[in-house]
């Protein structure tokens, strides 16, 4: 009687504090999100188009193919593609899971055990990229233009990002692809509780002085300061 007794403090005590966990957990990133940070941009000559593209859950940046600082079709070629179409001319980032990203199609493939170490971080991470022709602006893409300079910083925090082989180059994920017009590379990072792909897509805005939330984990906390 006295080890049920004891058996059942302990398994309420656990309960008690996973609930405040995850209260504390809420509330933090509600308020963290909703923190702008980059307000006032007072960068001029903004020229280049960059987009923002959530699909609901998952946040994209998407910057141009090519121009003249970045040519990213020189790592990232089209032919990857299972399309092989050369006619489109952005590429949506997104760092992820790779776990999910390659063993969960759709919420109904999601496996307990793919779960538990994104949520952890004991799994390692994947860049997907798409290959998008023109964006249509709408309340899950938004659209803007950055300077020179910011988007070097950006580029620069992007291409870290990406786990490069022992020649430097970026490496492909075999020919996993959810579409016709994307691919998956290797990434650094883990994914976790506290740095979800939202999370990433928040730093490159911050890394190229964009407006983004303070810090958050969900696409709404990024799109809130583009609304």
């Amino acid at each position: 009687m006295k080890i049920a007794k004891k058996t059942f403090k302990t398994l309420l005590k656990t309960i008690l504090g996973l609930l405040a966990f995850l209260l504390i957990y809420t509330i933090v990133i509600f308020f963290t999100s909703i923190i702008s940070v980059n307000e006032n941009n007072s960068e001029t000559n903004k020229t280049i188009p960059i987009y923002i593209l959530s699909n609901g859950v998952h946040t994209d940046i998407v910057l141009p193919l090519k121009n003249e600082i970045k040519d990213w079709s020189t790592q990232i070629s089209y032919l990857h593609t299972k399309a092989k179409d050369s006619t489109r001319q952005n590429l949506a980032f997104g760092w992820g899971d790779k776990g999910f990203y390659l063993d969960t199609p759709t919420w109904a493939d999601l496996k307990v055990s793919t779960a538990a170490k994104a949520i952890t971080g004991w799994s390692s991470s994947a860049m997907h990229i798409t290959f998008y022709d023109n964006l249509k602006e709408d309340e899950n893409c938004k659209k803007f233009f950055i300077s020179e300079n910011q988007y070097k910083s950006m580029i620069q925090y992007i291409e870290n990002s990406f786990a490069l082989d022992t020649t430097n180059k970026i490496q492909r994920i075999g020919t996993h692809s959810y579409g016709k017009h994307d691919v998956f590379y290797e990434a650094k990072g883990s994914y976790n509780l506290f740095f979800t792909c939202n999370t990433w897509a928040n730093q490159t805005l911050k890394a190229g002085n964009q407006k983004a939330a303070l810090w958050t984990v969900l696409d709404k906390g990024i799109f809130y300061h583009y609304e």
